[in-house]
């Protein structure tokens, strides 16, 4: 018992996911009978994740932003992610505490993992973001933040940072903590992914 092989999932893994997340026992086990059945070798490749992501946007091309999604949490850069790696980032990404959003936000943007944002790094994230966004909600964005550069412009102005300027992870979660803009600014809408988790829910 207790192995990834076995149907059920395992009560310290339970345990630990009910304590990290809001996530119920009845949910978590249901998603884990689903990943057991999608994933039988109990991993998920990056293929998988997205393929998974892409139901959740089906008006939307999101493959870039879930490679940057699920690089940010291969925890051991092994190119899949167990049942607690995919539950975590599927808790982060939809209703984490800010704080910890906020963490993993910078781990995403972070794009080569050396500690440190850059603005190009920025714009990389943004563009993937943009992707996402359907040509018809990106005509009622605001004319400062209609295009993934203006949009990474924004963001970058709001910390104050120069050009080739490099964002620590305590700027990062300070500046955003101090300014909402900022929050709304780095994130796809949560809100739809939260309404898209909800409808997927066995």
């Amino acid at each position: 018992m207790g192995n990834s092989k076995s149907g059920a999932l395992s009560k310290e893994i339970l345990e630990e996911l009910q304590l990290n997340t809001k996530f119920t026992e009845e949910e978590l086990c249901a998603w884990y009978q689903s990943f057991q059945k999608d994933c039988p070798s109990g991993r998920i490749t990056r293929q998988q994740f997205q393929s998974i992501y892409a139901k959740f946007f089906p008006e939307a091309d999101p493959k870039a932003y879930a490679q940057h999604v699920f690089r940010s949490f291969d925890a051991n850069s092994d190119g899949t992610l167990d049942f607690k790696e995919y539950v975590i980032a599927l808790h982060m990404t939809s209703s984490g505490k800010t704080n910890q959003k906020l963490e993993w936000a910078f781990s995403l943007y972070d794009v080569d993992g050396n500690g440190a944002i850059s603005k190009n790094e920025v714009l990389e994230i943004v563009m993937a973001i943009f992707k996402m966004i359907s040509p018809e909600d990106v005509k009622s964005l605001p004319e400062d933040e209609n295009t993934p550069e203006k949009r990474a412009e924004k963001i970058w102005g709001f910390f104050g940072k120069k050009d080739d300027d490099k964002l620590t992870e305590e700027e990062f979660i300070q500046g955003t903590m101090a300014n909402k803009e900022i929050l709304r600014l780095i994130q796809f809408e949560p809100q739809k992914v939260k309404e898209k988790i909800k409808e997927k829910k066995p």
